[in-house]
């Protein structure tokens, strides 16, 4: 019987891969058979993280300091990728941040850092991957982790800057995935909702947020560890071989409404 979602002996780069749901998505890679690069800022922890993986699935792993809104250091790691492993078959684009202040309130600083960072990384990513591995081999998985705020505004924290950001990031899936179908590489982004992590545990289950969860949520509820993988594993799957271009909310219900 055939496993769609087999992944035995591909390569999959994951940004942002240092905490959080950067480290669910790889493991849910590595439990199906992918070797995994960790690209994070923080060198410590992604060696932990790469080491954890190679213990706990048995695929090979690499991990690599990177920061993505630098250029050079983005297509060194491409290169770096493929002296190893000689092929990139997955991009998860996770690496993010999120400035919270009223709009009234944001610096042009924060504005820019975002920018930088959510959609800027994202796209240098994506381009030295497309252009290094993925067209040559005329095959690839590139997935854009946006949010649900990629695609509505909010009313309980001003953020402004990721908001347009993510949408940023939404329409430039979009925008790649156009370009990018001829090489039969798929682009689709996932838009979480809020999902509880180390970080975001305590707020999420505090009462305001509690009783936010009730209100605007159809679910009634957060995202649980491991609720955003079979998303991941379907997109980077081969089994997704005719969805590209797609913006897959994973939220619970959030957007409908």
């Amino acid at each position: 019987m055939a496993n769609y979602f087999d992944l035995k002996g591909q390569v999959a780069i994951v940004t942002g891969c240092s905490t959080g749901l950067g480290v669910q998505m790889a493991k849910a890679l590595a439990n199906q058979g992918a070797n995994i690069v960790a690209i994070a800022r923080r060198q410590e922890l992604i060696d932990a993280v790469a080491k954890e993986i190679k213990d706990t699935y048995g695929v090979e792993t690499l991990a690599l300091r990177c920061d993505i809104t630098d250029t050079n250091r983005v297509n060194e790691v491409i290169d770096e990728v493929l002296k190893k492993f000689g092929r990139i078959d997955i991009v998860i684009n996770n690496a993010g941040t999120g400035a919270v202040a009223p709009a009234e309130d944001i610096t042009d600083e924060q504005f820019n850092g975002e920018m930088n960072v959510d959609l800027a990384g994202t796209f240098k990513v994506a381009r030295a991957a497309a252009k290094k591995a993925m067209i040559p081999a005329k095959y690839g998985r590139i997935i854009n982790i946006a949010s649900m705020y990629g695609l509505v505004g909010n009313k309980i924290a001003g953020s402004a800057p990721y908001h347009a950001a993510k949408g940023g990031v939404v329409n430039l899936t979009r925008a790649l995935a156009a370009e990018w179908g001829k090489y039969n590489i798929t682009v689709n982004s996932i838009c979480p909702g809020y999902f509880y992590t180390p970080l975001t545990k305590e707020t999420l289950d505090s009462d305001f947020f509690q009783q936010n969860a009730k209100t605007m949520i159809p679910m009634e509820r957060y995202g649980n560890e491991g609720e955003l993988d079979s998303a991941a594993i379907f997109l980077a799957s081969k089994a997704s071989s005719y969805v590209t271009g797609v913006n897959l909310p994973v939220d619970g219900g959030y957007t409908a409404m």
